[in-house]
């Protein structure tokens, strides 16, 4: 009985050690995966159309202060010097009003880019996450950062495929 548990100790012991020498990775390439989704499309699309109408609405301003400052150096000679005041501070103020839209028109797109993106990171994050516990990994690393440069092969599995399953 003795040995019987020794043996079986013993048994015990050598699983354990095999089980920790067979760790085992994840590996993914973030971007691609990503990128590769159709709701990373559609935000995509919709990120564009949104840029295209704030493209529209700059060139609007800028063609209607082109069109002010063609009329200012027009009548400039002519104008009273009240009127060629009233005309540079409206040019000013044209300048300053499409300087500060397109300020935030950035920061629009920019949230708009976050909060279309959220929920495709957040899927995605999900997957890799449920991919993870399934296939045992201990991390799964994104090959996209140069942070690790190498990983044994003999301890690392491409998980794309498990992930784009889930997806």
């Amino acid at each position: 009985m003795k040995k019987t548990f020794i043996l079986l100790a013993l048994l015990t012991l050598g699983i354990t050690a095999m089980a920790q020498t067979n760790v085992r990775y994840g590996t993914i390439h973030y971007d691609s995966i990503l990128t590769s989704m159709p709701e990373y499309a559609k935000a995509q699309q919709a990120l564009d159309t949104l840029k295209a109408q704030y493209a529209r609405e700059t060139e609007h301003n800028e063609i209607a202060f082109k069109r002010q400052f063609a009329e200012f150096l027009e009548g400039q000679k002519n104008f009273p010097e009240v009127i060629l005041l009233k005309r540079q501070r409206d040019l000013q103020e044209s300048l300053e009003k499409g300087v500060a839209w397109r300020t935030e028109a950035d920061k629009l797109l920019l949230r708009a880019k976050e909060a279309l993106f959220a929920p495709v990171h957040k899927k995605l994050k999900a997957a890799i996450q449920k991919v993870g516990i399934d296939r045992g990994y201990e991390t799964i690393v994104n090959l996209d950062s140069p942070t690790l440069p190498f990983l044994h092969p003999s301890v690392t599995e491409d998980a794309t495929p498990y992930i784009l399953l889930e997806l």
